[in-house]
């Protein structure tokens, strides 16, 4: 299945790199950058993404293994200090560590069991680990696929933060590893109910690892006990049975990974490879669509007069300078509006630090010693998660008004310059129009994901700052009394909230920085485009007339083959589309 759809990538890239061709001899410089971008390289570097997910010992990294047909993942490992591991094709085996530095360092496939557990300078190397990349031949990596498996913990509500905000949201499917002696404890449906499935209801594939445990009688009676289960969570839940032990010792076909492979080559062809294919497909399209005006502007431009031609061209010139001042005031304009968002999202951050702080003595009050020491840490950590989650949906959809506004007043630039130019060019002209309703959509992921990278900051920084409390309780508390420990917690406490806080406030800010700077990279984008895709059709134009030894009769039948040859496009590009569906 994936073979039949790396088949029409092939078809659907070929067709849009003629187009794209088409458009640069058309001096569409514009027009064939974003069908590079938003159609080509977007086709060819398509890859689909398996996120493993589960908790430490239930069989996760002997699947994987299954899964590749190898033995490539070190079994067994620490969770508290495994690393995240992305698994792609390589002809020769190979491991590199990627930093969260961005520095590679090429790890020897012997030391992956020690890499992350191992210390550098008195630190745990894991530190400075984004994660290892693992390269190995693999039929099911050929095919494009990442699997990436992530560390398993004991709960899985302590499981690293940016996998469930940053890998899960961006995943095509997410393998959720269910040990067979003890399929779906309470905090697996916790996790599930908390973090999963608000990210990727839709995607979750749920693998029962060591099937091989059970007896066909006990496998009769426990799968419908884990869908009935499920299905109180998930409508429909797609569960597989696999015993990676048999897989990996020549019984493939008894494992249940044949049944497993066969649905997500099929959701991953059918469903995750479509929505790519469908995407590039209508920027082609689009794109098509603008370069059918552009050889009707390039057909007029020759039959003008070479004065007239110069005439249009300066008149569009100098359109184009008058709304690089409107373009200016629109910059103003969204950078004046983030930092009134920056501001009062540190506000609401110092009012929450400072009632929480006024809210610990009574809290502290009503509870013993033992339960400070063993729950402040947790409860802080939980109070700032609840605050960042509600804080960036405020984020977000400030940004993403921020981003419809400025969505509008584009909206009616185009349309007043769409005006002037058809009025230059003599009223006779169907002028390129600009495509900018799109963006409301990339607008809002984006902001969203900003929201998710806000909790990813929040999630991974309490562990360390809020809860750095707790270890000092505990070695205090054990010679202290009740009221002493509380009175040493309340010391404690305001202080890591307070640490925390000054590491949250430049990280938020950067956040709305980013999504300001994307979108006035936008605002400036547009505002070239609405006259610059026609000046760069005129001005090829201009150049090819002004040429020795080309004559106007030799450009106009130029014209006519590149209008057949952008119908048969156009009948290739809609021939695509209905086969994709």
């Amino acid at each position: 299945m994936l073979e039949r759809h790396r088949e029409r990538v092939e078809r659907a890239a070929g067709t849009l790199e003629e187009l794209e061709r088409l458009a640069r001899r058309l001096g569409a410089g514009a027009t064939a950058a974003s069908l590079a971008r938003d159609g080509v390289e977007r086709l060819r570097r398509g890859r689909f993404h398996l996120v493993v997910v589960g908790e430490f010992n239930h069989g996760k990294s002997s699947f994987v293994n299954a899964l590749l047909g190898q033995q490539v993942l070190p079994v067994g490992v620490t969770p508290t200090t495994a690393a995240i591991h992305h698994l792609v094709h390589e002809e020769q085996p190979r491991a590199k560590a990627v930093q969260v530095s961005g520095e590679e360092v090429e790890v020897p496939l012997a030391e992956l069991a020690r890499y992350a557990t191992e210390t550098e300078g008195g630190a745990a190397r894991s530190e400075a680990l984004r994660y290892l990349e693992v390269g190995v031949p693999s039929p099911l990596l050929r095919e494009g696929v990442v699997l990436v498996d992530t560390p398993g913990v004991n709960d899985l509500s302590l499981t690293r933060a940016e996998i469930t905000f940053d890998y899960v949201p961006r995943a095509d499917a997410v393998l959720f590893v269910l040990d067979a002696g003890q399929p779906v404890k309470d905090s697996e449906r916790q996790f599930l109910q908390e973090q999963l499935l608000a990210r990727s209801r839709d995607k979750i594939v749920f693998v029962v690892a060591k099937a091989d445990l059970w007896t066909s009688e006990e496998r009769a009676q426990a799968l419908p006990w884990i869908r009935a289960r499920l299905e109180e969570l998930v409508p429909a839940p797609q569960v597989f049975a696999v015993s990676a032990e048999r897989a990996l010792h020549g019984a493939r076909a008894e494992s249940g990974l044949p049944e497993l492979e066969a649905h997500l080559l099929r959701f991953l062809a059918e469903e995750r490879g479509r929505l790519l294919l469908i995407n590039a497909l209508d920027a082609g399209r689009a794109a098509h669509s603008v370069l059918t005006r552009s050889v009707e502007a390039r057909r007029r431009a020759l039959e003008l007069e070479a004065t007239q031609l110069r005439s249009r061209i300066e008149l569009l010139e100098a359109d184009l300078a008058r709304n690089a001042g409107a373009v200016a005031e629109r910059r103003l304009l969204l950078r004046e509006e983030a930092s009134a968002i920056k501001a009062w999202a540190r506000r609401d951050l110092e009012r929450f630090v400072q009632d929480l702080v006024a809210r610990l003595p009574a809290l502290l009050a009503e509870q013993s010693g033992e339960d400070v020491r063993l729950h402040l840490g947790a409860f802080l950590n939980q109070a700032f998660g609840e605050w960042a989650a509600a804080e960036t949906q405020e984020i977000s959809a400030a940004l993403t008004a921020l981003a419809e506004r400025m969505l509008t007043l584009m909206q009616a630039d185009a349309q007043s310059a769409g005006q002037r130019a058809g009025e230059e060019m003599r009223g006779d002209l169907a002028t390129p129009s600009v495509e900018i309703d799109t963006f409301a959509y990339d607008v809002g992921v984006l902001a969203m994901l900003s929201a998710g990278l806000l909790t990813v900051l929040f999630n991974a920084m309490l562990g360390g700052a809020l809860l750095v409390a707790a270890p000092v309780l505990a070695l205090w508390s054990k010679r202290r009394a009740d009221a002493a420990t509380r009175e040493r917690a309340l010391e404690l406490a305001p202080a890591a909230l307070r640490d925390a806080a000054s590491k949250v406030a430049p990280k938020l800010d950067e956040l709305v920085d980013t999504f300001a700077a994307r979108l006035e990279e936008w605002v400036v984008t547009v505002g070239e485009e609405l006259f610059q895709e026609l000046l760069e059709v005129l001005r090829t134009v201009e150049a090819e007339r002004a040429a020795a030894g080309v004559s106007r009769a030799r450009l106009l039948e130029e014209v006519a083959e590149q209008r057949a040859q952008l119908a048969a496009l156009g009948e290739a590009l809609e021939g695509l589309r209905a086969d994709v569906g």
